[in-house]
């Protein structure tokens, strides 16, 4: 028995090299259908980055029907830990001291959706009129604001701002983070890579979220992200949750 979803999944993908980097080391997965979806942002110079975050994805777009929540983070999980150490081999050959890849990753499961991630590529839920960052970056950056060394402006412009402390790759032990949250008819998540984050405000986002449509959202934010700069690559993928028989819709049923 498969664990299947009561809301109807919509979602859209969109990445970019953006204006100034040369490749596109980001990469990004969107099943719908399964209720997978996933942003990898590679790293490492060498022409590698790519190479990271497309491994980081393909594994993920591998995992097995999920049977309980509980199983299909865990399957993620040894994926990712698999993809780590397949990454960590390949610096070894290449004789480079790193490859890696940031990894967020949503799953969905009966009315929850699960989420892991490591690095800075986030997880935000836009809600009932209200935008919420579910992950925490793993960052220096981050580490100073949570010390109050920082404020958050200061944090978007921090000279810090790209060094992360977490990373598919970059130990021999992958460190993930994980959590769930309970969805409601109309959630609206957003998977994205700094390249966004970095450029669009939280406000921009907010605005995007609430008034363009889920198949046109991410091209939107994509958009904005390069009339900003567009300093780095920039991805985005937008989930959206609709349950067809929440409460508040106005079901048809005809007379016999």
């Amino acid at each position: 028995m498969t664990c299947t979803s009561p809301f109807r999944w919509t979602s859209s993908a969109r990445s970019d090299a953006g204006r100034v980097r040369e490749i596109n080391e980001d990469a990004c997965l969107d099943q719908p259908e399964p209720g997978r979806w996933a942003v990898a942002d590679g790293m490492g110079g060498h022409a590698v980055g790519d190479l990271a975050s497309r491994l980081v994805v393909d594994a993920l777009s591998r995992l097995a029907p999920p049977l309980s929540m509980k199983t299909t983070l865990a399957d993620a999980r040894a994926r990712l830990q698999q993809a780590n150490r397949q990454l960590r081999e390949e610096a070894a050959r290449r004789q480079v001291q790193r490859i890696g890849s940031t990894i967020i990753v949503l799953l969905a499961c009966d009315r929850f959706c699960g989420y892991l991630w490591a690095g800075d590529s986030r997880l935000y839920l836009h809600r009932q009129g209200q935008l919420r960052q579910l992950t925490r970056d793993h960052s220096q950056v981050e580490e100073l604001k949570s010390l109050g060394v920082i404020t958050e402006e200061e944090a978007r412009h921090h000279p810090a701002q790209h060094m992360i402390t977490r990373a598919v790759g970059a130990t021999d032990v992958l460190d993930l983070e994980e959590d769930v949250i309970e969805v409601v008819d109309g959630d609206v998540f957003l998977l994205c890579s700094d390249g966004l984050s970095n450029e669009v405000s939280d406000a921009e986002i907010l605005e995007v979220l609430s008034t363009v449509a889920c198949e046109h959202a991410s091209a939107e934010l994509i958009e904005r992200a390069i009339a900003h700069g567009g300093r780095d690559n920039i991805t985005a993928v937008v989930v959206q949750a609709q349950d067809a028989y929440a409460s508040d819709k106005t079901l048809l049923n005809p007379a016999p």
